[in-house]
């Protein structure tokens, strides 16, 4: 049982929790709700969790702030669920640590394929295949452990990730010099088509440049082609 991945699920209105919690536990997992922020770090404090469900509208602290709270001291994968249509709180909510996010009202099963497809990135449920378990790729002084999921800089300093993050990187650092539009990151990162108007590579792009470049306004690393997309701009090495 102590196996079984564990959703902490937040959301002040109890049916949907109720709701959620008895179709993940269907699909085995097993899950602990919370109806507030108060609530959820008192979950966090006392249990160890493989994923939160997080609403964005929550009484008292909103799921923002509680998401930035948590990615300050831990790299517990999140997924946000906010309201349908506000493309402003879903870019806020990945510029805060999420790794993925849904619109309400949503179908039980697509937040399932998305707990499913972040905690496989997190390497909770499928881990990676043998021949990349003990891949490493270096570039600039950087390397990257594609076993451990690791960036350390220059200096050795271990650079903390984000699911997100941490794919995204990934995905271009294996495809170096190779122009890769919008659309084809978030099928590589996320495993579905892009959404119209969907802005969460820039957001990961950007908090990637933040981390990997000397001056993120001026990047050398990865760069944006008007029109085409993003690249990594660096020779890269494997051991």
């Amino acid at each position: 049982m102590s196996k079984l991945p564990h959703i902490l699920v937040v959301d002040d209105d109890r049916e949907i929790r109720s709701l959620v919690s008895q179709f993940l536990r269907k699909h085995g997992f097993r899950v602990t709700d919370a109806a507030d922020g108060r609530e959820m770090m008192q979950a966090l404090e006392g249990g160890r969790f493989d994923l939160a469900v997080l609403d964005l509208m929550l009484p008292g602290e909103d799921g923002l702030s509680l998401c930035r709270k948590v990615r300050a001291g831990s790299s517990l994968p999140i997924i946000m669920l906010t309201a349908m249509g506000e493309e402003t709180d879903r870019i806020v909510g990945l510029e805060m640590g999420a790794d993925d996010y849904l619109p309400k009202p949503f179908n039980p099963r697509e937040l399932l394929a998305r707990i499913r497809a972040v905690l496989r990135r997190a390497g909770t449920e499928a881990p990676e295949p043998a021949e990349e378990a003990g891949g490493i790729r270096a570039f600039e002084g950087w390397t990257l452990d594609l076993a451990k999921r690791e960036l350390r800089a220059p200096d050795g300093t271990l650079v903390p990730l984000t699911g997100g993050e941490y794919d995204l990187l990934a995905a271009i650092i294996e495809r170096p010099g190779r122009v890769l539009s919008r659309d084809q990151l978030l099928d590589l990162t996320r495993g579905r088509n892009a959404i119209p108007f969907d802005r969460s590579i820039d957001v990961q792009i950007s908090r990637l440049r933040r981390k990997l470049e000397p001056d993120p306004k001026e990047p050398q690393i990865i760069k944006t082609v008007r029109g085409g997309g993003y690249v990594f701009a660096c020779e890269v090495t494997r051991a």
